[in-house]
């Protein structure tokens, strides 16, 4: 199982049907959920500790932690399919964590397992929605040899 932990509202009715076209081809165990949590009413580092706290509490101690960050590791498609089926093979929970517009604390940093990279540009997270979605079908597609991905 793959979760997806999001700061922010629910998904744009312009995304939604992008979203719901990759997320229901995925099968277990990539399978999708989301947790969506609401911004913090505060800013900068009030903002930060908030949202990080409410992230930390939805992790639980098996969780197999991927934090996005700009400043984390790029993965090409086939390292990032083995690096999320390796601990979906161990019967771990996959989280990746889309923090909020202030970011993440150095406890949730710290709780991750994999920091990585989309770009090193800054996308708006409702968009990030649909390419994670997309990146976890593309990882599925690859792990199972189906012909989505082109080498």
């Amino acid at each position: 199982m793959i979760t997806l932990v999001a700061i922010g509202k629910k998904h744009e009715p312009w995304l939604v049907e992008g979203i719901e076209r990759y997320a229901k081809r995925l099968k277990a165990p990539f399978n999708l959920s989301w947790v969506l949590l609401q911004n913090s009413p505060q800013k900068g580092t009030g903002a930060t500790k908030n949202e990080s706290d409410d992230i930390l509490n939805k992790l639980k101690p098996n969780d197999f932690v991927v934090l996005l960050d700009e400043r984390g590791k790029m993965y090409d498609s086939p390292a990032l399919s083995k690096a999320l089926v390796a601990p979906l093979e161990q019967s771990k929970n996959v989280v990746i964590i889309i923090g909020g517009a202030y970011g993440v604390s150095e406890d949730v940093r710290g709780r991750a397992d994999i920091t990585w990279s989309l770009s090193p540009l800054v996308f708006p997270h409702q968009l990030i929605r649909l390419i994670l979605v997309e990146q976890m079908y593309r990882a599925q597609a690859i792990h199972l040899g189906l012909p989505y991905h082109n080498e």
